[in-house]
C-alpha cells in the first residue's frame, strides 16, 4: 500500500464528509432565506395597506336591512371585476342564501356587506345608511361570521366563546355553548370548558370548531349573521346538531347563508343564484326549480350527487 494511495484515502475519508455537510447548510440556508423572504412580503402587505376611512361621525342604521345599489368590486390587481353592478335588497329579519358555481363572487358580495372591503362603485346600505358612514366598532357589533374554515386560538374553550363579547359572564357562555349544541365537546374534553385547544394534544375536528364558532356568534347576538359554507367541514352527525344551532341562532335576525349543499337552504325566504359576479336568478326554492334555469340544474346535480354509489 503506498503512501500516496493513503493520502488519497484520508482526503476522502476526512474531506468528503465536510464537503457535503457544507453543501446541505447552503442547501437549507437558500431555503430559510426563501421563507424569510415570502413571510417578509406578507408582513408589508399588511403593514404597508392603506387603512379604510373611518367615519367622522358615525351613523346609526334605523334597522337592520340590507341594499346592495349598482355594487361594483374589483380586487387589488385583479384584470376584472369579482361583483358587476349588483342590486339587491334584504329585508330585516329575512333569511337569504347565496348559491351558485364557485368563485361566482358570493363570498365577496358577503364580505362587501361588513365591509371587509369598500365598494368599486355603488353603495352598501344597512338600515338605509351607507357601511362607510358607519362606525367600525357600530358596524361589528352590528354582523356576526360564521366561516367555513373556523379558527379556534390557543386559548381556552370559555376564553374562545368569549371573543364574542369579552364582557360576558361565565354562565352566559355556558348557556352559549349549551344552544350551540357543543355539551358533547365539553363532556370529552379533560377540563371542560377550560380546556386549552391545541396543547397537549387536545384538538377538536372541523363540525366541532364550527359549533364552537357558532357558540361565540351567539353570545355576540349581532342581528346580521353571516353563514359562510358554515356546514362544509361537518359529518352527518354534526351537521345535524349544526343544523339544529343554526336554527336558534338565526330566529328573528337577518340572516346570509353562503352554500354549495343546496338542501340547507331550501327553506330560505329568497334565494340568489350568483354566477360570473353577477345575480342572474332569484326566489323561492320552487320558484326557482318551477323556472328550470341555473338553479334547477344544480338542485338537479346535487340531488344526484347524493344519490351516487360505487357500483357493484
Amino acid at each position: 500500500m503506498s503512501n500516496e494511495f493513503l493520502l488519497n484515502l484520508l482526503f476522502y475519508i476526512i474531506v468528503t464528509p465536510v464537503i457535503t455537510v457544507t453543501l446541505n447548510k447552503i442547501m437549507f440556508s437558500s431555503e430559510d432565506l426563501m421563507v424569510v423572504e415570502d413571510a417578509l412580503k406578507r408582513i408589508d402587505s399588511i403593514v404597508n395597506r392603506e387603512p379604510m376611512q373611518e367615519a367622522k361621525e358615525g351613523l346609526t342604521p334605523k334597522d337592520y336591512s340590507i341594499s346592495l345599489n349598482d355594487v361594483s368590486f374589483r380586487y387589488p390587481d385583479a384584470g376584472q371585476d369579482a361583483v358587476s353592478h349588483v342590486d339587491l335588497k334584504i329585508h330585516e329579519g329575512e333569511q337569504v342564501a347565496f348559491v351558485g358555481p364557485s368563485g361566482g363572487g358570493k363570498t365577496t358580495l358577503a364580505s362587501l356587506m361588513a365591509r371587509s372591503w369598500d365598494v368599486t362603485e355603488g353603495k352598501v346600505l344597512i338600515g338605509d345608511v351607507d357601511v362607510r358612514d358607519i362606525s367600525s366598532q357600530k358596524l361589528m357589533d352590528t354582523v356576526s361570521f360564521v366561516f367555513q374554515d373556523s379558527k379556534l386560538l390557543k386559548m381556552s374553550i370559555l376564553d374562545n366563546v368569549r371573543m364574542g363579547r369579552p364582557e360576558a359572564t361565565r354562565a352566559e357562555a355556558m348557556q352559549a355553548l349549551q344552544d350551540a349544541q357543543c355539551e358533547d365537546i365539553l363532556a370529552k374534553l379533560p377540563q371542560g370548558v377550560d380546556t386549552v385547544i391545541g396543547t397537549t394534544g387536545t384538538y377538536v375536528s372541523g363540525g366541532e370548531a364550527q359549533r364552537l364558532s357558532i357558540a361565540r356568534a351567539m353570545l355576540k347576538n349581532a342581528p346580521i349573521l353571516i353563514l359562510d359554507e358554515a356546514t362544509a367541514f361537518a359529518d352527518p352527525d354534526n351537521e345535524e346538531k349544526v343544523q339544529k344551532a343554526f336554527a336558534k341562532l338565526s330566529k328573528g335576525k337577518t340572516t346570509i347563508m353562503i352554500a354549495h349543499r343546496l338542501t340547507t337552504v331550501t327553506g330560505a325566504d329568497k334565494i340568489f343564484v350568483i354566477k360570473e359576479g353577477t345575480i342572474c336568478e332569484e326566489g323561492s326554492h320552487h320558484e326557482l326549480v318551477e323556472k328550470n334555469g341555473l338553479y334547477a340544474h344544480m338542485w338537479k346535480e346535487y340531488n344526484n350527487s347524493v344519490k351516487w354509489k360505487v357500483g357493484a
